[in-house]
């Protein structure tokens, strides 16, 4: 069954990665980043490797993220509920197959075709910059939703609202998804929502890059949104996470930008050059200066 799922979402996603990579980022992109591929992941590889490095341990602490969440977590389904009460039961009203199929859809396809476009899209420009940026707010989103799932345990409304929620709930509807989604996550892991976070972190991303890729924005946004309400709608997530994962979009947009632009090798370089002028500055007599 899993197997099955994997392979339908690789090929719906590769389907609409070529419509877009081809509407969006161009031939002539695409031709010259086959042409500079090496020395464009030679600048990038220390984003690359802190992605890979942050994924693995999501994989890893799957395993044992339950333990630590036990030992130091706090429960917070009952805080969340006091709060916000049967928010997310006012996405009912627009309840019909038609929208379980759509939202359903964005959640797992969408989701994956906007994660993985943009990688592609910025690593086909010429600076690297927007790729390296994207890959740091990855990796932080990552990272910090990571802490809060095991500080903070939590159960979405499907776990609290399964009358109500009979008719929207993904795994009643697509008991396929289940499969896959319990090989990257766990039902305590909702504050914050990572879908949210994540698609939110892209359509910042699109709106700073608008210029160059105009097409790609709107896609993003409308994409993003859906998502977003997909994760309420079907009942995984409160309004709480999805204002959570908004908020730690920004933080990681934010820090991303600082960190990269902090630490461009263009950075360092200009850095350097500005010491040895100043070490050459104190070297030099005042003879040798007026000679």
């Amino acid at each position: 069954m899993l197997t099955q799922l994997l392979l339908q979402v690789a090929v719906a996603v590769s389907i609409l990665l070529s419509v877009a990579l081809a509407g969006v980022v161009g031939r002539d992109r695409l031709s010259l980043l086959r042409e500079e591929w090496k020395s464009r992941l030679r600048t990038s590889a220390p984003a690359i490797a802190l992605l890979l490095a942050i994924l693995l341990l999501n994989r890893i602490m799957r395993q044992q993220g339950r333990s630590l969440s036990q030992e130091y977590g706090v429960h917070m389904t009952e805080v969340f509920y006091t709060i916000e009460g049967e928010f997310v039961l006012l996405f009912q009203a627009i309840a019909s197959p038609e929208a379980n199929a759509y939202f359903s859809i964005s959640y797992v396809y969408g989701y994956v075709f906007l994660l993985i476009f943009p990688v592609v899209a910025y690593a086909a420009l010429p600076k690297t910059i927007d790729f390296r940026r994207l890959l740091i707010a990855y990796s932080l989103n990552y990272a910090i939703g990571l802490v809060f799932y095991i500080l903070f345990i939590a159960y979405g409304p499907r776990n609290v609202f399964v009358e109500e929620l009979t008719q929207t709930m993904l795994y009643d509807n697509n008991p396929q998804v289940q499969y896959l989604t319990t090989e990257v996550n766990r039902n305590t892991n909702v504050f914050p929502s990572l879908h949210t976070s994540l698609s939110a972190t892209v359509a910042t991303f699109a709106y700073q890059t608008r210029s160059t890729y105009p097409r790609w924005f709107p896609i993003a946004v409308c994409l993003s949104i859906s998502i977003m309400v997909s994760t309420m709608y079907l009942g995984i997530h409160w309004g709480i996470d999805v204002l959570a994962g908004l908020a730690l979009a920004g933080f990681c947009v934010s820090l991303s930008t600082y960190l990269v632009d902090r630490w461009s090798l263009t950075a360092i370089l200009k850095q350097v050059r500005e010491r040895v002028h100043e070490y050459r500055d104190t070297v030099t007599t005042p003879s040798q200066k007026n000679s």
